[in-house]
């Protein structure tokens, strides 16, 4: 996934750089030959839990839930905090 740093979207796990237009676009990389979908800066319309960051400690997150791998194994969940924006996932 793509998150904004400094005005420009950026891939945590490869390193690519696109700037920030402020609308969303899907990206195929040449390493996984995947569309990725960009995330918006603007979490706020995704809903809320209780979840303990273990970065911070705060007790209150962002959740989402994504199909990772093959239809038939769970899916998996992704809790960013609300405070520091750190990310976890669950499978």
């Amino acid at each position: 996934m793509m998150f904004p740093v400094n005005g420009i979207y950026t891939c945590k796990s490869c390193n690519k750089q696109i700037e920030k237009t402020g609308e969303a676009k899907i990206v195929t990389t040449k390493s996984a030959d995947k569309e990725m979908a960009v995330i918006s800066e603007d979490v706020t319309t995704l809903p809320k839990t209780n979840h303990l960051c273990p970065k911070c400690g705060f007790n209150e997150a962002y959740y989402s839930l994504r199909q990772m791998r093959a239809a038939d194994e769970p899916e998996s969940r992704f809790f960013r905090c609300c405070k520091c924006n750190h990310v976890v996932r669950e499978d």
